[in-house]
């Protein structure tokens, strides 16, 4: 199901968020069984994320394309080929507007929605609020690599020491040692040194720098969203080794999800960047799963 195919053809669009252009990527199954909507991180734009392309290792998009849904993935403001002329730091709740825009955009020319929506980590956290914001918009929500208060997150205790010189400036430097430090924070090994390189190459020829707003958002301001305002059937997806998520903070956000049909999997062998994993396909398997489980019925309450 993976070499030997035909490359999933993609296509771009623009839409507009005032005076701001958002960049938005699609590749779609002729006749799409529904509609996945991902959704990226602080550091990093959309297509590196989930249309990394590497011979043998059929990209997220590509992967659900070949199963029959139709995948769009959006650069935030300030990330990737989106307008970055604003004089802002491009926090989570920005990211929930551009999740609103994004998704208007995409019922106007598609007639598409409700969406499979996934986000993973701030853009977890982004997600997260658009699903408080606009419930009708999303079918089922996958939040991976989430935080809620951030209570037991090593990664977020070490990133607070620098919180005053993220708060003085609207942007960080990157680099490639940077996406390296993302593979090695929590346990090296979780990732091939190929793909790593690969991610890296496609997130630098795009950009130089990255927002700090979700990284004061998630230092500073947690919790930014209310489990119990989150209505919609949700999956929590934590990686075995991932440093941003604490366990018993997941499960305390997970109990108070207010909708039965809601999921929690851990994924061996997986650190943070879960699409980049040698264990890539069985994040794959739980998000398709997910995605495709059948509706509960409910019958004489």
């Amino acid at each position: 199901m993976t070499a030997g195919h035909d490359q999933v053809k993609g296509q771009e669009h623009w839409t507009s968020k005032g005076d701001v252009r958002l960049f938005l990527w699609e590749k779609a199954a002729p006749k799409p069984a529904g509609t996945v909507l991902f959704v990226h991180g602080s550091s990093m734009a959309s297509q590196p994320t989930f249309d990394l392309q590497i011979p043998g290792r059929p990209s997220v998009m590509d992967w659900f394309v070949r199963r029959g849904f139709s995948t769009w993935c959006v650069d935030m403001e300030g990330y990737g080929r989106s307008s970055k002329h604003r004089d802002i730091n491009s926090d989570i709740a920005n990211g929930a507007d551009d999740l609103a825009a994004a998704s208007d955009y995409i019922i106007k020319t598609r007639g598409a929605g409700p969406f499979l929506v996934y986000g993973i980590s701030s853009g977890a956290l982004r997600a997260a609020a658009f699903a408080e914001r606009h419930p009708e918009r999303v079918k089922r929500l996958a939040l991976d690599a989430f935080v809620w208060t951030g209570e037991g997150s090593p990664t977020l205790e070490d990133r607070k020491k620098r919180l005053p010189e993220y708060r003085a400036k609207n942007r960080r430097p990157i680099d490639r040692a940077f996406v390296h430090s993302i593979f090695a924070r929590d346990h090296a090994g979780t990732a091939d040194d190929s793909v790593v390189e690969a991610f890296a190459d496609a997130i630098l020829a795009l950009d130089d720098s990255m927002p700090t707003g979700t990284y004061v958002d998630m230092c500073s301001r947690l919790p930014l969203v209310d489990p119990a305002k989150i209505t919609v059937p949700t999956i929590v997806m934590r990686g075995e080794y991932d440093g941003i998520a604490g366990f018993d903070d997941l499960l305390a956000f997970f109990k108070a999800l207010p909708n039965a049909d809601k999921q929690f999997a851990v994924m061996p062998g997986i650190a943070h960047a879960s699409f980049q994993q040698k264990n890539y396909e069985l994040v794959y398997h739980i998000l398709h799963a997910f995605f495709t489980q059948p509706e509960p019925i409910y019958r004489g309450h």
